[in-house]
């Protein structure tokens, strides 16, 4: 099969197809979502070698459960051991034995095949296009902050970045709360939240401060700094997002104003595909460009651009 891989360098090779263990499916993939993560990859972030994506849709070629046979699926990118602490306590996301698809010890998705545990994979609706329900992974990321903070009506809450997953968590908690503000530092990127009627603003305008709630899905010291200048005291900032690099923190200011941080991974695929299905969150209008398996090198140089958000790979 033709793969991407990563071992210091990027390229597009040839690799045996992969055999699925006991319990898990073979899957074609479909197409294939570039994220920041996989950018980061290329920076040295978890030491990742092989294979990289986790963001797809693809369609079961083998497995043992007939009710997946052939069927569309996305794929949950936690790979679970059912037997340690954390698993035990019903918590396997943080699994200490885990292998994650194409971040740690298991390839990915940016190949004409991959395995992944039966128990990961939902099966897509139908009515759900490949170029939309590749964004079911990245969106169920942004669920996850209403599975960690009960978030009401009367929140008011910024969304630190206008990327691809500040996009996605600013429409979801659009959801939950029309006292929102999503800050970034491109105005057509934020002109795509306009046309869904969620207000934004420059990094540089004036802003309320003192919110409830500051997601930070910039990346950076400036956003994470940003976020501590925005939020109120006894206020939550949830960060979304992970980096080969360390970032300094000042520690004061959380423990003076009794700052609630919590971290955010991986969420909840159900909501996600429904509000897929339903066009609650509209994601087409964030794709901005396609490439085959074979251009995968210019693809993943393109997702790093600042005039794209988010580059497909058609496999």
């Amino acid at each position: 099969m033709r793969a991407l891989v990563f071992d210091g360098e990027l390229r597009v090779t040839e690799l045996p197809i992969p055999r699925p263990c006991e319990g898990e499916a073979l899957i074609r993939v479909l197409t294939a979502g570039i994220c920041n993560t996989d950018l980061e990859i290329l920076r040295g972030y978890m030491d990742f070698k092989g294979v990289p994506g986790h963001e797809f849709v693809g369609v079961v070629e083998q497995c043992t459960n007939p009710n997946l046979q052939g069927k569309r699926v996305a794929g949950e990118i936690n790979c679970v051991c059912h037997k340690c602490h954390f698993c035990r306590l019903e918590m396997p996301h943080h699994c200490l034995n885990r292998t994650v698809l194409g971040i740690a010890g298991r390839p990915g998705a940016f190949a004409e095949f991959l395995t992944l545990p039966e128990e990961n994979l939902h099966i897509v609706p139908a009515s759900i296009r490949d170029d939309v329900a590749v964004f079911t992974e990245p969106l169920a990321a942004a669920f996850r902050i209403a599975e960690q903070i009960p978030i009401t009506a009367k929140d008011r809450v910024v969304v630190l970045g206008d990327g691809k997953l500040g996009q996605l968590c600013a429409q979801v908690l659009w959801l939950s709360t029309k006292k929102l503000l999503c800050i970034g530092k491109h105005e057509w990127k934020l002109a795509l939240l306009n046309a869904l009627h969620i207000p934004t603003a420059m990094k540089d305008d004036p802003v309320e401060r003192n919110v409830d709630i500051v997601v930070e899905a910039t990346g950076s010291p400036e956003g994470i700094a940003r976020a501590f200048e925005l939020v109120r005291p006894e206020g939550t900032i949830v960060l979304k997002t992970t980096l080969a690099d360390t970032c300094a923190i000042n520690l004061s200011l959380p423990v003076i104003h009794e700052i609630r941080i919590v971290g955010s991974r991986c969420g909840p695929f159900r909501p996600a595909l429904d509000a897929l299905a339903s066009n609650t969150v509209d994601v087409r209008p964030m794709i901005s460009e396609t490439y085959e398996l074979r251009d995968a090198e210019v693809a993943m140089q393109r997702a790093a651009a600042p005039d794209v958000l988010k580059v497909l790979l058609h496999i």
